[in-house]
């Protein structure tokens, strides 16, 4: 388990949020967690179809690719998203490849409107 440990932490942080999204229990939590940030570990166990231990161990790769972000308050860790890293993703993998489309489509539908 440390040897995964590292082999996670030397691999791009992009890679590791793409690893993080694969799964469709973590896109759930990361849902739960837009619903409403800063939930517990007991709150996010009672809304997912997941044990306590699953539940921890989702909590923790989408913590070490940075789409969660956890918080001690007294007795209770809260747990937060943190968006920074699927904007970036959206930016870098996104946007790039919709942004001539969109740009063509915007063009069409002026030389459309002109043409009326």
């Amino acid at each position: 388990m440390a040897g995964e440990d590292r082999a996670e932490n030397s691999e791009a942080p992009e890679h590791r949020i793409f690893k993080a999204l694969a799964d469709p229990s973590r896109r759930r939590l990361l849902d739960r967690l837009f619903e409403r940030d800063g939930r517990t570990l007991t709150e996010l166990e009672a809304e997912l179809d997941m044990t306590r231990f699953g539940v921890m161990k989702h909590l923790r790769v989408l913590e070490g690719a940075g789409l969660v972000v956890s918080r001690r308050t007294g007795r209770h860790k809260l747990h937060f998203l943190n968006p920074v890293p699927i904007r970036l993703l959206h930016d870098r993998w996104i946007d790039k490849y919709t942004e001539p489309r969109a740009a063509t489509l915007a063009r069409l539908k002026r030389e459309l409107e002109q043409a009326e």
